[in-house]
Formats: C-alpha cells, sequence, structure tokens
C-alpha cells in the first residue's frame, strides 16, 4: 500500500474510532436510542468504506501482481482469499 493510501485509510479509522468513543459516551449518558443506533449505523458505513478502500488496494497490487505471476500456486491463493472474504461478507 502505498503511503499516501495508508495515510487516508489511517485518517478514517481514527475518525471511526472517535465516533465509537463517543457512541460509548452516548451510551454512558443514556442518550436516546436511535440517535444511538444512528450513529452506530454511520460508524458500520465508515467502517464498509474503508474495506472499499483496502480490498481496492489489495486488487490493484497484491492480486494484480500474483496473476500476472508465474506462481499459479500464488494465484489459486489469491483467488480463495477474495472468494473466502465474499463468503464471510454474505454470511
Amino acid at each position: 500500500m502505498d503511503d499516501q493510501a495508508k495515510a487516508g485509510i489511517i485518517r478514517r479509522l481514527q475518525s471511526a474510532e472517535g465516533h465509537v468513543r463517543g457512541i460509548q459516551r452516548m451510551v454512558e449518558e443514556d442518550k436516546y436510542c436511535i440517535d444511538i443506533i444512528k450513529q452506530i449505523e454511520a460508524v458500520q458505513a465508515a467502517l464498509g468504506k474503508i474495506n472499499e478502500l483496502i480490498l481496492d488496494n489489495h486488487l490493484h497490487t497484491c492480486v494484480t501482481t500474483a496473476i500476472r505471476g508465474d506462481d499459479q500456486t500464488r494465484r489459486e491463493a489469491v483467488i480463495g482469499e477474495i472468494l473466502e472474504v465474499f463468503a464471510i461478507t454474505n454470511k
């Protein structure tokens, strides 16, 4: 992962971390449940975007390198990893 992509992902993770701490405070302060749920949904959406960015990077770097390479075992492994991620996601 290049430095710019990594920095962007780290910023997004730090933001999500701050939001999670905010949700914790909301629970501690007995805030309105629907407001808490909305904040949780926002964090989940943010994590989904982070996941998308990491997957995009992986496909454009690791997977592309493996597919273009001569190592058939590595090609099969990266394809298997992608399929595993989708299987987990679809549960």
